[in-house]
């Protein structure tokens, strides 16, 4: 765990930042991330605050991280640790018949999505530890396929590290490792 005061600067931080968008008649609104990624202090803290928030962190061989703010983070924690990224794409394409991927169909997501998430099969490997990186969870979709992206190639799984916890479904916290700076109610 990162220490107390790192966790306390990154949250005063994420949350003198954050708003909330949206017209006055709009069902709730929509998050406005933007100011995160414009205060130099933020981009500093995020990089050690996410990988120290999931205990095995230390232990990753590389980071995974969907596309697109997951993989901004990824950049982040990555560099951080030491290890390399791999960035969890969306709807991939191959670009030749010898462009092998490993993909999965996602379970809906927030808008009621199904996507198909992957990445190349030769960028994680059997003997890999992997850190899940991104900045919100919902309905922890994504981050279940990214677990079993990960299962299907016999890696382990360390853990998956955002920075809002907004899990709908707190069964799914436990086995994905979930870990968050801020927790939905605290915006």
């Amino acid at each position: 765990m990162p220490g107390l005061r790192l966790v306390s600067a990154v949250q005063h931080h994420l949350r003198a930042r954050f708003r909330w968008i949206g017209d006055k008649y709009d069902d709730g609104g929509r998050a406005d991330l933007t100011g995160w990624w414009r205060d130099p202090v933020v981009l500093s803290l995020l990089g050690p605050a996410l990988a120290g928030v999931v205990p095995s962190a230390a232990e990753a061989t590389v980071v995974l991280a969907p596309q697109s703010r997951g993989t901004l983070l990824g950049s982040l924690v990555a560099a951080h640790l030491g290890v390399g990224l791999v960035e969890l794409r969306k709807e991939p394409g191959t670009a030749a018949d010898s462009d092998a991927w490993r993909t999965r169909t996602t379970p809906p997501d927030y808008r009621d999505r199904q996507l198909v998430m992957g990445f190349r099969r030769a960028l994680v490997r059997s003997g890999d530890r992997v850190l899940f990186v991104d900045d919100w969870i919902a309905t922890g979709g994504q981050a279940l396929t990214a677990k079993a992206l990960v299962d299907d190639t016999g890696a382990t799984w360390l853990g998956a590290s955002v920075i809002v916890d907004g899990l709908e479904t707190p069964s799914y916290r436990r086995p994905l490792g979930l870990r968050g700076l801020l927790h939905l109610r605290d915006l």
